[in-house]
């Protein structure tokens, strides 16, 4: 018998700090400085640099690791990310390779010929609401820096500014939808963004999120951006089924008339309203996650 969490503890981890050592190396640390970044005496990151620890190629060529450890590193060497929130990546990147079918999952069925054809997921829950709160939080950390690097994201930020959510699995109201505080904003082209995101700091992007998911849309996640008619074309021919909806000035309207457009398009992928007195138009992008949807509208700049 074999648990999934052996399979994350001797395949991945060592896997993992292999590769996010070697990335902090490469930013000018020291091994002592590595070492304490990653918890780990200086002769183990020496090990990992002589490549004396077992890897697994699978997880080691996986852009979403390599992407990943990437970003990390970064914020580690900078001092933008702390211990704990690279943790926190960390644990949602883990939550994301343990889905049946992707990679630690295979692995885990590799070892546990048994499991085939069980249809089992064997995701751990950790410690209930917390772990979820600190995956959606992780997941928008992925999607913002997703976005900061995204040449051209600049010229999507309407004049409101963008924001980009993501909801916890039972959300009900805007509490329960993480957010980044005081939204993202073009400053002379440059994509800007003023602190980490946090839950119930978005009021408009959560309410048509909320209400998409209230009238029968699985989204989990979603942004705003500028409207143009190209970009309708373009949500249209990727297969995002955009739907419009009038434009309302209160937040009970515009929940109404979200909820009417998705309960007669509950597959769409995007909504948009093209302005009206005092309302700027904005298209609104869904998806299943924060990282998700911050890709999809890269694909668009």
């Amino acid at each position: 018998m074999r648990f999934l969490e052996e399979v994350v503890v001797d395949e991945f981890l060592p896997t993992y700090r292999s590769l996010l050592a070697a990335a902090l190396r490469e930013r000018g640390l020291t091994q002592q400085a590595v070492a304490d970044l990653l918890g780990v005496s200086q002769s183990a990151v020496s090990k990992y640099a002589k490549g004396e620890v077992g890897t697994r190629a699978e997880i080691e060529t996986d852009e979403r690791v390599t992407d990943h450890v990437a970003e990390v590193a970064d914020g580690l060497a900078d001092g933008t990310l702390s211990r704990v929130g690279a943790l926190a990546e960390a644990e949602a990147l883990v939550r994301d390779l343990e889905a049946p079918g992707d990679v630690l999952a295979d692995i885990h069925a590799e070892q546990m010929p048994e499991l085939a054809g069980a249809g089992v997921d064997f995701r751990g829950t950790g410690e209930g609401a917390l772990r979820e709160r600190e995956h959606v939080l992780a997941d928008l950390r992925r999607g913002v820096k997703f976005l900061e690097r995204a040449s051209g994201f600049a010229t999507l930020i309407p004049a409101v500014g963008s924001n980009l959510v993501e909801c916890l699995p039972d959300a009900e109201t805007p509490e329960d939808v993480a957010g980044v505080p005081g939204r993202i904003f073009d400053v002379m082209g440059r994509t800007t963004v003023p602190s980490d995101p946090e839950f119930g700091v978005s009021a408009h992007v959560a309410t048509v999120l909320l209400a998409a998911r209230d009238a029968g849309s699985d989204a989990r996640a979603a942004i705003n951006v500028a409207y143009s008619p190209d970009l309708i074309d373009s949500l249209a021919e990727a297969g995002y089924a955009p739907v419009e909806f009038p434009a309302e000035s209160e937040s009970d309207d515009t929940r109404s008339a979200v909820r009417d457009a998705v309960a007669d398009a509950p597959d769409t992928r995007a909504l948009y309203q093209t302005g009206g007195y005092g309302v700027e138009p904005i298209v609104y992008v869904l998806g299943d996650d924060a990282p998700s949807v911050a890709a999809a509208v890269r694909s668009f700049c």
